[in-house]
Parts: structure tokens; sequence; C-alpha cells
């Protein structure tokens, strides 16, 4: 099942635009090795999924996968061939948006080299330029 919002105040929102840098979110909080986003993008749930489901499948239960965003944004879109007019369409999917520096997706518990292939795999499957980062400091 697609990841969405379980209920919103509003269910159709205007489309908006990304601007800046991620202030929040841009630093690894839960596990030792994370994957940051270079660009800025709306990111579907189907995407994200398959992220997790790339990420996992690696790790063969060695470590744990965080995923660090949701999709919490709706974005509508008319059907084909239909004329102009007679108001905004319904919704069409769930998306987060995401800024340059957020970080998507952490890995924990795993060996180094295993936790940057994993992040490599979920990489690929993200429609924006990743890099893979560290923890800053250790909580010991």
């Amino acid at each position: 099942m697609a990841l969405m919002p379980k209920r919103v105040k509003y269910r159709k929102q205007q489309r908006g635009r990304i601007h800046g840098n991620a202030t929040r979110g841009n630093y690894v909080a839960f596990g030792e090795y994370g994957l940051q986003t270079l660009e800025q993008a709306w990111i579907s749930g189907r995407q994200i999924e398959a992220g997790r489901v790339a990420a996992t499948h690696f790790l063969h239960r060695e470590g744990k996968v965080y995923i660090r965003i949701f999709p919490n944004h709706s974005y509508t879109a008319k059907p084909l061939e239909t004329r102009m007019g007679k108001g905004k369409a319904e919704i069409e999917g769930w998306v987060a948006r995401v800024k340059p520096g957020m970080v998507m997706f952490e890995i924990g518990g795993a060996p180094e080299e295993v936790a940057k292939l994993a992040l490599s795999r979920v990489a690929h499957k993200m429609p924006v330029k990743c890099r893979l980062v560290t923890r800053r400091h250790s909580l010991a």
C-alpha cells in the first residue's frame, strides 16, 4: 500500500515552489550512515517504498533502515483528453518535498561497507542526485 497521510485538514493543495536548502533534517540523527539529497524535488511514496525495499533486501536483517521523509503533500492531475475548466482535478498522488541537504534514509547497526552499498542501491531508486553522509559524532 502506498505511503500517504491518514487524514489531512485540506485535501487539495497548491503546488508551491521549493526554495533554499534544508535547515531541518539535514544531519544523520538515528543511524550511522545517511543518504543526503543534493537537489530539490518531489519524491513519491512509491519511490520511497522502492528505496526501502532495496535497502532491506540488501541488508539481510543485518542493520536497521530509517526513513526520514514522508509524502504529506498531495498533487492533482486532470484526466487525459479532458477539456479545460470544470474545477480542480482529483488527487493523483502524494509526494514528499525535499530540499538540498535533507537526509532521506539512514542505516544503523551494519558494517560500513555493507551500509554504503545498501545506500548506493537506494540512491539509484531516487530521482535526485544524492551523496553518502556519516554521523558527525558518536553518542558514546
